[in-house]
């Protein structure tokens, strides 16, 4: 049976996150297997590329200019209202391309150009959970209020969050079936949109994300996190943690906060023994990880955690909430530690401080997991998703 040919629109793909590794890995597995596949993406200019075509492959890759109208929302993500502009030219694109399946990550802009194309094509959609936003959107709005009392603030905080994820699921009854990196996600879009709804891993690169990659071991306890200084990360905790370890008497230690967001200059001000080196992409994330001696991830709010399994094929136990670790698979005692507030995860990290055979044998076993989780395996499983899913009973297209 031919692979199906795949039609990805995502809102991020050069930027520093999850969601954007994921499109860039799977772009490359759908290359080095000589896949066809067609890629929408945003870029500094539009731009149409296709790469081997002359040996039975078909990867293509449209990026497209967003306009000045393009608002920021987050660090270094953007959505250009005006995106419709490229629609008749995008939908012959994808007309000549045929596609059978088109796959949007999220609501963005170009999740929405997705939509369009697939809708006026007469394409089924499929969707892909990656951000929770709508708790992102709650806990920015208990920041925005700060002023107010506390039972206000979290009122609207809940209000809001619940209103953002209505529309959330409103927008995930559109496609044909959907896929999220979680069992928990999983369970609320089959119950909420109606549509069958399929589990989708994520894995990580042991080639480059590797404890081979460690320099020294004659340095200052390393604790590391990496990924958005923002609010619904939960990074102020950092504060916390810092001062109990100073309170326990502990000087040998510094933390490497990895990363870009609203609280970085809080943190900067709060936090003394804090290297704040902003985004590190490459090999010189690969190396800021491989230095690490633990990697402590206080955000409730991820679906995955990707940074979570870079951190461990590095060869670093984990620090983070049990919901956390249910998501990714983090073993109690095995592969990293359970907290819920800053007390736990500051005894957490000082008994990796004070046993080194503990942290080495949690370092081993972090590496042997992630090893397991190849790319490779999770987008084998993505087209079997595909084949499933566009087998089942045929549903109607999405309406407007």
């Amino acid at each position: 049976m031919a692979p199906p040919r795949v039609a990805l629109f995502t809102d991020t793909f050069e930027e520093t996150n999850g969601v954007a590794t994921l499109c860039r890995e799977f772009t490359a597995f759908a290359a080095a297997r000589q896949l066809p596949f067609y890629c929408v993406r945003g870029g500094p200019r539009t731009r149409l590329t296709a790469e081997g075509l002359t040996t039975g492959g078909s990867l293509t890759t449209l990026e497209l200019r967003r306009s000045p109208a393009a608002f920021p929302v987050d660090y270094d993500l953007r959505c250009d209202p005006l995106l419709s502009r490229y629609k008749t030219r995008v939908t012959e694109r994808l007309r000549a391309f045929q596609p059978d399946l088109v796959h949007i990550t999220g609501p963005g802009d170009f999740g929405i150009l997705g939509f369009w194309v697939a809708h006026t094509l007469k394409v089924p959609l499929v969707a892909s959970w990656h951000t929770n936003l709508h708790e992102y959107a709650g806990r920015r709005l208990e920041k925005l209020f700060t002023l107010l009392p506390a039972r206000w603030r979290q009122s609207a905080a809940r209000f809001g969050e619940d209103r953002c994820l209505a529309a959330l699921l409103r927008f995930y009854r559109l496609p044909r079936f959907t896929m999220a990196p979680n069992e928990g996600m999983l369970e609320l879009l089959r119950a909420r949109t109606g549509k069958p709804a399929y589990l989708m891993p994520h894995g990580v690169d042991t080639s480059r994300f590797t404890p081979a990659r460690r320099r020294s071991a004659s340095h200052r306890f390393t604790i590391g996190y990496v990924g958005r200084l923002t609010s619904e990360k939960s990074v102020r905790v950092f504060v916390d943690l810092e001062r109990r370890l100073l309170a326990a008497g502990r000087r040998d230690f510094r933390l490497l906060l990895i990363g870009e967001g609203g609280d970085r200059n809080w943190l900067a001000r709060n936090l003394e023994h804090a290297d704040l080196p902003g985004i590190l992409r490459g090999d010189a994330l690969a190396d800021a990880f491989a230095d690490m001696d633990a990697f402590v991830f206080p955000s409730h709010t991820d679906t995955f955690g990707l940074v979570l399994l870079e951190a461990m094929a590095s060869g670093v136990p984990v620090v983070l909430s049990p919901d956390a670790g249910a998501r990714v698979g983090v073993q109690e005692g095995v592969t990293g530690f359970f907290a819920s507030d800053a007390e736990g995860f500051a005894q957490a990290v000082l008994r990796l401080m004070d046993n080194n055979a503990l942290r080495r044998e949690m370092s081993d076993a972090a590496r042997e997991f992630a090893c397991a989780q190849s790319w490779s395996g999770v987008f084998d499983q993505v087209y079997e998703i595909y084949r499933e899913g566009l087998s089942a009973a045929t549903l109607a297209p999405p309406r407007l």
